[in-house]
């Protein structure tokens, strides 16, 4: 039981962390999830806390059922998206598992398949798999049976498992993008070709903020000549900064101090088989403010 807007401030204080987390896995954006964090504390404030026996477990359903709210309006938005999508990359050096139990659902890749789930079973997956809540709890949060959530979890594993295949460790994470960022500089694309699986796709996502191909490039061939095609003018100048964006090794792009791209791949045992290229500025700020203020 909490009174005293001190003691509510302890409390939501303690658990931010994990609100956040579960915020951003659901909308896979910083600023929507810190917007729901906070409409969440305003919420806390203003309740009769003298009826909350479990303040962690109010602030968490709170949590979750605001970011389902808005995750189902980010849907349509999304769809009038300029070009392809990809999540608001997140600084993950302090905190690898991003205020969870189990760094699960963190990966830029693995947020764009959540994509494709509704709002409320990525809810589930998220509570389940990088939370570790049992089922009778995740059915509370997300106001339905033990049986449904069991099940909106298991057909979510089942789907990511298929479209998701076995991922590389950190550290060939990291190799694969020091041999593919010293390759793409060169425009070296015979080494690309070796990098790359067959079945690749490269992801720009300007927003229509920032020059970008409004189309996924598919395919070893077309991506490894699509990276040689603009190495000249990309790399030109450029500050690189290795950052840990998302629980997993990343650059940073700086030019006259100015953040112009993030870079990061995803990979299997068969290669390199996502390129993400982050170029919306907007997307870029978190990350660029959390690095630069690093000691």
């Amino acid at each position: 039981m909490t009174n005293s807007l001190d003691d509510a401030a302890e409390a939501f204080a303690e658990v931010r962390p994990r609100l956040f987390g579960i915020a951003y896995r659901v909308l896979g954006s910083s600023a929507e999830a810190e917007d729901v964090v906070q409409d969440a504390w305003l919420r806390w404030q203003a309740y009769d806390r003298e009826t909350v026996r479990d303040p962690v477990g109010f602030l968490v359903t709170t949590t979750t059922r605001l970011a389902i709210n808005v995750g189902q309006s980010a849907r349509s938005r999304r769809e009038l998206y300029v070009g392809p999508w990809l999540p608001e990359p997140v600084d993950t050096s302090a905190d690898p598992a991003l205020g969870a139990e189990r760094g699960e659902a963190l990966e830029m890749a693995m947020l764009m398949l959540l994509e494709r789930l509704s709002p409320t079973q990525r809810a589930a997956y998220v509570l389940r798999e990088a939370f570790d809540y049992p089922y009778d709890q995740i059915a509370e949060v997300i106001q339905s049976t033990e049986a449904n959530a069991r099940q909106l979890v298991s057909r979510a594993r089942k789907q990511l498992a298929t479209e998701q295949p076995e991922r590389v460790d950190a550290a060939e994470h990291r190799r694969l993008l020091t041999a593919f960022l010293a390759a793409a500089q060169a425009g070296d694309l015979a080494a690309l070709e070796e990098l790359l699986a067959a079945d690749v796709i490269s992801y720009s996502d300007g927003g229509g903020l920032a020059r970008a191909t409004k189309f996924p490039v598919l395919g070893r061939d077309h991506v490894s000549k699509f990276v040689r095609a603009f190495h000249t003018r990309f790399w030109t100048n450029a500050t690189i900064t290795w950052v840990e964006a998302n629980g997993r090794a990343a650059v940073l792009l700086q030019r006259d101090g100015t953040s112009y791209a993030l870079v990061t791949l995803s990979a299997s045992p068969n290669g390199v088989d996502h390129l993400l290229w982050m170029l919306n500025p907007e997307k870029l700020a978190v990350i660029t403010a959390a690095v630069t203020t690093e000691p």
